[in-house]
Order: structure tokens, then sequence, then C-alpha cells
């Protein structure tokens, strides 16, 4: 019994000194030696310019690179400084592991760790405490570790792991902190120089000990040179080299687009990823952030106190330039807030897309509009919009009414289309801020009373530039994992038509026009650039937030200027406040970016019309222009109007346009007779009218005129003798009535149909 008790202990032991020789062989798991927790995240510009450098899971900054991409001087400089038998032991050097031994059981702590290559990188990878029980698990592990990788594999692994102090892992993210080049490049003196420090990073800090770090580089080299790993003149040349380091700096560059950039990013997906190159221009970049800040310090006396930006390129849609604020660490004025995406009031921006609309449901750039003082219904309650100017013009054609930015005309559109044709506009072209029914706005909607974003702004300023074609904007051109997979983006995204290509051209004729906004803005206007630019400004209401939005062929540029805070400026406008900044950073893009002049669509034509009908010219009109039309939309009807005499007052102004005053008596101007009307089955009832409108002879101004319809009185209107009217299906005969000196003055009438 007692030799059967000897043998099963014998054979127990012999099994757990077999299990234990045994366990040496045990693979290392893959999922343990997987650079992930270690890589940072490197965000750059198009180029590859570093922008910014998240940290790893570890702390600090990390490129992963392969041995063809560091330099061999580092390779013989690290195995000199801290192993010089790795090629010759199986992961532990025994020698110096006994020796260490002895010397921790005399001092009872760990003094010597006779640490090879091998153990660095299990103590990196399994962080274990300086105990003796964690000494024997860490040399078990290194046995184990050699037997799972060559010793190329695990020097590639200690290369890339290794502190280098001052949150630098790995030796290619040491050489570009304190040489700014890749590791491929190091020269003998710069890898020694490097291969000193991860003894003690603390201590050997190259910007607190460069002395310190300099000494140990020497006593490298020359052990280096003892092995035989370079001669004596290299070890000359190495010794004589000087080490120049780049200064300690953070790379925070383009901090609101970087942080955008982020949070689209989720963060359990992060650390598989290692750089994310972007489509910004780091140097266009730069330079807008400064035109901001030189720009802000003329306006801050008048409140102004922040501004945003962005460039787009049109035919890819890339951010080229994003600056959410003048500066990202000004807590004063709330720097950090990004101004290109907070959502703000457009005021007047929007205006370009209601035209459009109303472009595409039978109105051209020569339509007659009215802009006088008109009480509008909101759900608010009745409103009359005024102008910039504080001034009201008469009678004007769109084209003017859009490049000068009045108010009653686009409110005036805009109620005739419907809000609810804006509101599904803007939702199709990415307005997300909408959250509201489009009766919550109502007619309102075209000067601003919505929120919206400087980033939604330009994408749909974009499509106008691209003849009517909408993409999203691209922020990200290509996504690099640490293991080296690699995603492109859409080049470019995809597109989709959201305006016909002409009325996209004739929206972008009117804002490039430079006459047609001499009214509003002067002859010397920021909008006024060398080169073929469309442009449009905005201002909210008691002058919180201003806009300029323009483009060429080539680029969209957005500018919002204001205070975060919302507190009103003092009499700053969009061409005042974000104009002259839109001007310099459309300039400074457009030089790397140039472009030629719009081009002309098919389906564009040309006709002569009467400047104050809009109208084919007849032979008693005193003057001609020519405008351009969508084919089939130019006036086939002739101007009617007396031209001989204008009534101080009755629709002349500031446009200069004049007045359409009848030979006697007064004309129903709007409608015409014969006009057939089709009602729109989506479009709610109430924003189904048209106005009636007009025109007395010289002389002739009563207090009120009173429109008649089918022979019952509907309402009456003072000067300028205008009434909106609520279609309804049916035939309809209309007059207008206005007491003279002489008795009651009766317009001929004007039968119209409104088919359902």
């Amino acid at each position: 019994m007692r030799r059967r008790r000897r043998w099963i202990a014998a054979a127990g032991a012999l099994a757990l000194v077999l299990a234990a020789a045994g366990s040496l062989y045990w693979p290392i798991s893959k999922r343990r030696l997987d650079p992930g927790p270690v890589v940072s995240l490197r965000i750059t510009d198009r180029s590859g310019e570093l922008l910014r450098e998240i940290l790893s899971d570890e702390g600090g900054r990390c490129r992963w690179v392969g041995l063809a991409d560091i330099s061999p001087f580092l390779l013989r400089a690290t195995v000199a400084s801290e192993d010089k038998s790795f090629f010759a032991h199986p992961g532990v050097d025994v020698t110096a592991v006994i020796r260490a031994f002895f010397q921790n059981l005399r001092s009872r702590r760990v003094v010597s760790g006779a640490s090879t290559i091998t153990q660095q990188v299990v103590r990196n990878i399994w962080r274990f405490r300086r105990t003796l029980p964690a000494k024997v698990r860490e040399a078990w592990l290194a046995v184990r570790l050699d037997h799972t990788l060559s010793k190329e594999g695990i020097l590639l692994q200690y290369l890339n792991r290794i502190s280098y102090g001052n949150q630098a892992f790995g030796i290619e993210a040491a050489s570009r902190l304190y040489f700014d080049k890749p590791c491929s490049g190091l020269s003998l003196a710069e890898s020694a120089f490097l291969a000193a420090v991860p003894r003690a990073p603390s201590v050997l800090n190259p910007y607190r000990n460069f002395s310190g770090v300099k000494r140990r580089q020497e006593d490298i080299l020359r052990r280096m040179h003892g092995l035989g790993y370079v001669d004596e003149a290299a070890l000359a040349r190495a010794l004589a080299e000087p080490v120049g380091l780049r200064p300690a700096a953070e790379r925070f560059r383009a901090p609101h687009f970087c942080d955008w950039i982020l949070a689209g990013i989720p963060r359990d997906e992060r650390p598989g990823v290692a750089e994310i190159r972007t489509t910004l221009d780091a140097g266009l970049q730069a330079k807008v952030e400064a035109l901001i800040r030189n720009n802000l310090a003329r306006l801050e006396a008048k409140g102004v106190t922040q501004a945003a930006a962005i460039v787009l390129d049109n035919a890819s849609g890339d951010i080229l330039g994003m600056a959410g604020s003048r500066d990202f660490f000004d807590a004063a004025h709330d720097g950090q807030v990004n101004g290109a995406l907070a959502p703000r009031q457009p005021g007047s921006t929007l205006k370009p897309i209601t035209y459009g609309l109303g472009l595409e449901r039978g109105l051209t750039a020569a339509t007659i509009l009215e802009d006088d003082p008109t009480p509008f219904a909101t759900p608010g309650g009745a409103f009359t919009p005024d102008n910039y100017d504080e001034s009201f013009h008469g009678a004007i054609r769109l084209r003017s009414a859009l490049a000068s930015s009045y108010n009653v005309p686009a409110v005036a559109v805009l109620e005739a289309l419907g809000p609810d044709l804006l509101y599904a506009k803007l939702h199709e072209i990415g307005f997300a801020g909408l959250s509201q029914p489009p009766g919550f706005y109502g007619v309102g909607l075209t000067l601003g009373n919505a929120e919206a974003t400087l980033l939604e702004l330009v994408r749909a300023y974009a499509a106008l530039a691209r003849e009517g074609l909408y993409r999203d904007a691209r922020s990200v051109l290509r996504t690099v994992g640490h293991d080296g997979w690699v995603r492109e983006s859409d080049s470019p995204t995809p597109a989709r038509r959201v305006f016909s290509r002409t009325s996209a051209y004739i929206i972008t004729s009117i804002l490039s026009d430079r006459d047609a906004r001499i009214p509003s803005f002067g002859y010397h206007s920021p909008l006024n650039l060398p080169f073929p630019t469309a442009a449009k400004t905005g201002t909210s209401k008691d002058y919180r937030d201003n806009w300029t939005i323009g483009y060429t062929p080539a680029l969209t540029v957005g500018v919002w200027a204001g205070d975060f805070s919302g507190k009103p400026m003092r009499s700053v406008s969009g061409i005042t406040g974000a104009g002259p900044l839109f001007r310099d950073i459309l300039q400074l893009a457009a030089a790397s970016h140039p472009s030629g002049p719009f081009l002309e669509p098919p389906g564009i034509v040309r006709a002569e019309i009467c400047p104050l009908s809009g109208l084919r010219p007849s032979p008693r009109c005193r003057g001609v222009i020519h405008e351009i039309f969508a084919a089939g939309t130019e006036p086939e009807t002739t101007c009617a109007l007396s031209h001989e005499q204008a009534a101080p007052g009755a629709g002349g102004g500031p446009s200069g346009l004049g007045s359409k005053i009848p030979a006697r008596g007064l004309t129903v101007l709007s409608p015409a007779d014969g006009d057939v009307y089709k009602l729109d089955p989506v479009l709610r009832g109430e924003y189904q009218s048209i106005r009636l409108r007009a025109v007395l002879a010289a002389g002739f101004r009563p207090e009120a005129v009173e429109w008649w319809v089918e022979g019952k009185k509907i309402g009456e209107a003072g000067p300028p003798y205008s009434l909106a009217w609520r279609l309804k299906p049916g035939s309809y005969t209309i007059r207008a009535r206005a007491r003279s000196t002489t008795g009651m003055e009766e317009s001929p009438p004007v039968r119209i149909t409104v088919l359902s």
C-alpha cells in the first residue's frame, strides 16, 4: 500500500512537472496581442496633416507600425540598450534572473528586474504589480510569448507598446513628438537618443532632463560599437551630431470640426480606429480662423462677439473649412459652442428657396410683385412686414424683389404658394430643425421665423450652385483601422434633384446681379467680388443673427455673426456684419479653387420686356430691358400701360420703376381678363389666394378702393389699393370702384375662372 502511494505521489509530481513544462508551450492569445487598447486615434486633414490625436485606452498616443517602417538604427539601439542577449535567450535571461533573485531576496523587495525585452512586453500587456510572485508569472508568460511569436514579432510588440514619455507610446509616436518625423527616418544619433528613454521615461524626459538622456544616448552608442553594430566612423559621426528636439506642443487644430467628427463615432467603435482622414484643408482652416478674429475686432463694439464660417466644395460636397467660433477656449463668450451647427433664426436667407418654388409654379424673374404695407395673416395674428431700408417700393419685378431682399413680395409669394410647400422643400434639403407643423410657422417661414444651422444653409445654397442638385456634405475621406483595414467614403456623396436646372440658374442669375441689388446694398457692396458670385444676406429679428451665404461654381461659403447668448447687435445687418467676412473668406478660398462664370443650362431663353409691367414691350414703353426665362414661360402679352405720366406716390419709389398709370379712371391690373386658375389639391385652402391690384389715373388718389366680386363687395384697401382674395372653384367677374369728386369711378370688368 505504501509503495502504491509513493508511486501515486511520484506520478502526481511528475504530472505537475510535465504540466508546468508543457504550459510553457501554450500560445498567448491573439486577443492579448491586439494593438487596439494602446493605439490612439488620429484625426488628420485631407492631406494627412495632424489636426488632433485622441489618447488611447492606455492614456497615450500611439501609431502602430511594422518593422519595415522603423529605422534599422533604432532596432539595434533598442537591443543594445535593453537586452543584448535578446536573440539568444528563450524569453528570460536565466543568468540575470538568478542574479536578480538573490539581490531581491536579500533586500526583501524588488530592486533588480533583469527584465528582457520579452518580459517588458508581457509587463505592458498584463500590468503586473512589482512583487516576487508577479515576477515569476511574468517570466512564465515571457517564455510562452517566445514560443508564440518570432523574435521580430516580439520586438515589434515592444517598439509599438513601450512608453517613451510625454504620453507617447511606441516609437512612431515618439519620433513624431520629439523630432517631427516618421521613425523610418531616424538617424543613428536620434535612434540612440530615443532608445535611452524607455528605461525610465519619467526621469529621462527629453524636455526636462535633456542632458541625462544625452549621457545615456552616448553610452548606448558606445555599447552598439562594442557589439559590432556600428563602426568607428559611424560612432564618431553620431557622437558629434547635435540632437534637435521639436518644442512640445499640443496639436488641437480645428477644434469644433474635430469634436463634430468624434461625435459621429460611437465610443465602443473608437478603439478599433487608428486614423480618420477628413475633408478639411488645414491651411485654409487656419486662415479662415484668423479672418474671423480680425473681422470681429472691428465689430465687437457693436455687440458682435462671435462668428462661424463654413467653406464647401460644390463638386464633392467636401467641407474644406469649418470654424465654430473665434476662440474655442474663450469661456467668456461661450467659445466651445459650434456656431456652424447651432440652430439660429436664418432671416432672409430662405427667400431664394421660396422664389425657386415660385419659378417652378409659373412665376418668372419678370413677374410684377407689390412691395407695399400689406398685412398678412399668421398663427400669431396679422403682421405687416417692413424692409431693411424702412421704405416700400411699389410694384417691382421679382428679380429686384429678391436681389434687394424686400420682405412683402417674398411673403406674398409664399402666401400664394402656401407655407406647406416651402416647409416640405426645406425638409427635403436637410433642414432638420423644423419640428413644428407648417401652420405653426405660417408665411413668416420665408422671413426666417424657424431655426436653421449654418451647415444646413450652406448645403441648400450649394444645391443652387450645382444647378438644382442637392447632396449631403462630406466630412470624412477615409477611416483606417489599427489592424490595417481601410474604409473609403463615398466620392462624392449621392445627389438628387431638388430644383430644375432652369429655376436654379435663374435664382443664381438674380443673386449674382449687382445692378438689381443696388437699391438695397449700394454700388460698393461686400457682395461684389472680382469673379462671378451669387450671394444672399439675412438678418434675424432684433438683429440677433446676421448671415451671408454665397457661392461660385466651385465653392459655397456661409458666414454667421452675432452673440451666442442671443443679445441683439447694434444696427449690424448681414451686409455690414457677416458680409465683409464672407467676402474675405471667399476671396481666400477662390485663390486655390478658381472657377469661371455660371454655365447657362439648356432651356433658358432671353426676351425683351417692359421694365414696368414685365410684359412684352409696346411702342409706348419708355424703355426695354432683357430678361431670362425658362423656355415657354416668356411673356406673350404686350404691355398696355400708359407711360406718359407718373403720379407721385402711386407705386414709384427708390426702385426707380415709376408707375403703371391708366389713361383715365382706374383699371384692374391683376388678375388679367381671361385668367384661369387651378386649385392645388395638396395645399390647404387658406393658402390658395391671389392679390387683387389696381392702378389709377394720374391725379386720382382716393382714400380707398372697393373690390367687388360677382356684384358683392368683398373689401376695400387704401393705397396702394391691393387686397388678398381666397380662391374657390367657379367663374367670377371682378371690378374695382373708387369715389372721385364727380362720383363713383368703376374699372372695366375682369373675368376669371377657378378650376377645382
